[in-house]
């Protein structure tokens, strides 16, 4: 995998554009000057934690005795859910309403951004891979700051493009996500059978 083909994947995981409706709604009750503020605060959080699942998951998969193989099929179906979610959206939304005051970390850092998707995304490659982790930080940044562009965007955009294209669109990346899903589940499974039957 290139570091664009990762950009690219973990830019699908992330979902700006899927979120762009739940994150107007979060911060709505904000003065636009503190929403700016709150905005850039969840996304270095989310920035940070996935940075730590991508330098730290091959030790934590180790600490946990996991093979990767089992991350992969756990991710594939985590991915696979995920993809089925945006292209057939629940009623009453994937959140709620927050009780008081700004969202802090929950939910817009962890999981709506970090999500458990991107976390295991991010430790998968690098625990797979891990003399390219420099290579895939770059990835994680680059889709990170596309990611941080468009929700900082998200008021600009919601008026441009409307409801309806938004939610096209969301569905379309969760196709591409499902997609993607099955290829890392069958990638799981063939290594593992490879390990189990190496006859």
């Amino acid at each position: 995998m290139t570091i664009l083909q990762a950009a690219l994947l973990l830019f699908l995981i992330l979902d700006p554009l899927g979120n762009i409706p739940v994150f107007l709604s979060l911060l709505r009750r904000l003065e636009p000057r503190r929403q700016r503020v709150v905005l850039a605060r969840e996304l270095l959080i989310a920035l940070a934690v996935l940075m730590l699942f991508l330098w730290a998951g091959k030790y934590a998969l180790d600490a946990m005795h996991l093979r990767q193989e089992s991350v992969a099929i756990a991710g594939g179906i985590v991915l696979f859910l995920i993809g089925i979610r945006m292209i057939f959206p629940p009623p009453e939304g994937l959140m709620g309403e927050i009780p008081g005051g700004e969202p802090f970390i929950v939910p817009m850092a962890i999981p709506l951004v970090a999500g458990p998707s991107g976390m295991a995304a991010v430790m998968l490659m690098g625990s797979k891979e891990p003399d390219r982790l420099g290579e895939w930080s770059l990835a994680l940044l680059a889709a990170w700051a596309a990611t941080s562009a468009i929700l900082f965007s998200a008021t600009w955009l919601y008026r441009l493009l409307g409801a309806r294209a938004l939610t096209a669109i969301e569905r379309l990346m969760g196709m591409l996500l499902v997609a993607i899903s099955v290829q890392m589940l069958l990638d799981g499974l063939s290594g593992y059978l490879r390990l189990a039957l190496p006859g």
